[in-house]
């Protein structure tokens, strides 16, 4: 029997597999009105039509925001400034926009008298602890309800879930034989499931959209100058322009060259390894040129402790807690080591990379005179012998040492008896 007639829930609604099935699921088992809230973060097509298929699959409501430049000034660029990347490879697309879903998702709730938010995040994945620690923050006293985690929620395969939208007449792009779990927004398109569950299966070339497989890429490079302004990127090949702009267009040229694809293995948060293909072209091309432009601009000791800075924030981000005070003190550090990223930075796009080609700043602390191999009177070489013998101190020591404890020990001479 249904319970919970009146109560009004708003549903994270992006149009998927997951979200597609779960509006009418929530309605048919539970009696909930369900306001299905979409966010527009650069998904091209997907939303098309998105309101017309809520309300025709049992939504009271639906609400859609454009959120991308939001997305991008709040959310990308403190991202792309902290130089974050989770294990090596992942520019973490996905896990920087649920934040941003979820916190209007709150708002969307309090606006249309909501009591509880929901979401189509798996209880395998990271998703459900993106939405729901950013529920916690934001609102506690919200009901969350995440339907993957409810005993009765018998859709527990994505074969179970297009069953149910064929016999619900619910309109889906995916088959059983197309059935990859994808997440789109400017910064990149991920890929997992199907296939890819196997990590010795090589990506297919038709799983690429956003960006061409590297086989059919051109035999001819492209060329671009990316302008920063204390970190943040506001100039294309010398004009300016918007960061919503700037991401779509370098997205269409690097996915050209099939720019910052990647194949990744990756420990989620949850405990379990798990295999996602990403595509990021535009966000390839802006961290490869914003560390140039660092490597240039900050001195050393601050260059290296940023990198430590950025493994944490990377966490936090992958962890879901973008609402936290530590994430807020990081932004404040790496705010600070911004002040003179300021430059341009020129990159060769061809056959899948993003390859330095230049690097110019007023604010630049690379001396010619100082690094070139002439001498001069700029720096006098002869302070370097004080320097090392110092530096090297404690090795020195420790050598001395062990070079002690490794020669023969002599043998006492015997006095001779009496």
């Amino acid at each position: 029997m249904a319970k919970n007639k009146k109560e009004k829930v708003v549903l994270a609604y992006s149009g998927g597999l997951d979200t597609s099935v779960i509006l009418p699921w929530l309605k048919e088992t539970y009696g909930y009105e369900v306001v299905a809230f979409a966010a527009e973060l650069g998904q091209g097509s997907e939303l098309q039509g998105i309101q017309k298929k809520a309300m025709a699959t049992g939504a009271v409501k639906c609400v859609v925001k454009d959120l991308r430049r939001e997305f991008v000034e709040d959310y990308l660029w403190p991202l792309l400034k902290s130089g974050a990347v989770y294990e090596n490879g992942y520019l973490l697309g996905t896990s920087i926009a649920r934040p941003l879903i979820a916190k209007h998702q709150v708002d969307v709730a309090h606006q249309t008298g909501a009591t509880a938010v929901a979401h189509g995040a798996t209880g395998k994945g990271n998703d459900q602890v993106r939405f729901e620690l950013t529920f916690m923050a934001l609102d506690p006293s919200l009901k969350i309800i995440a339907p993957w985690k409810d005993p009765n929620f018998t859709l527990t395969s994505r074969e179970a879930a297009v069953d149910y939208a064929r016999k619900h007449h619910v309109p889906i792009a995916q088959t059983k034989k197309k059935i990859y779990s994808q997440d789109r927004n400017l910064w990149h398109l991920s890929h997992e499931g199907a296939d890819l569950e196997d990590p010795w299966n090589e990506p297919k070339d038709d799983l690429f959209v956003i960006s061409n497989p590297v086989a059919r890429t051109p035999n001819r490079p492209d060329y671009v100058e990316i302008g920063f302004e204390k970190g943040i990127p506001n100039r294309l090949n010398g004009r300016a322009i918007s960061g919503v702009k700037l991401i779509e267009t370098l997205n269409t040229i690097g996915g050209k060259h099939g720019v910052g694809q990647a194949d990744l293995v990756e420990n989620r948060l949850v405990g379990m390894k798990s295999r996602g293909v990403y595509e990021t072209p535009g966000g390839t091309i802006l961290s490869t040129a914003h560390k140039a432009l660092e490597m240039l601009t900050l001195d050393r000791e601050t260059a290296h402790y940023k990198q430590q800075v950025a493994l944490k924030y990377a966490e936090l981000v992958y962890y879901g807690q973008w609402f936290s005070k530590l994430r807020q003190a990081l932004d404040a550090f790496v705010n600070v080591t911004q002040e003179n990223v300021t430059g341009a930075v020129r990159l060769k796009l061809f056959k899948g990379q993003a390859t330095l080609a230049g690097t110019k700043s007023a604010k630049s602390l690379y001396n010619p005179k100082l690094a070139s191999f002439t001498m001069g009177a700029e720096y006098n070489s002869t302070d370097a012998i004080g320097f090392i013998r110092l530096f090297g101190l404690p090795m020195k020591v420790a050598g001395a040492v062990e070079r002690q404890a490794m020669l023969p020990k002599t043998k006492k001479s015997r006095s001779p008896k009496k």
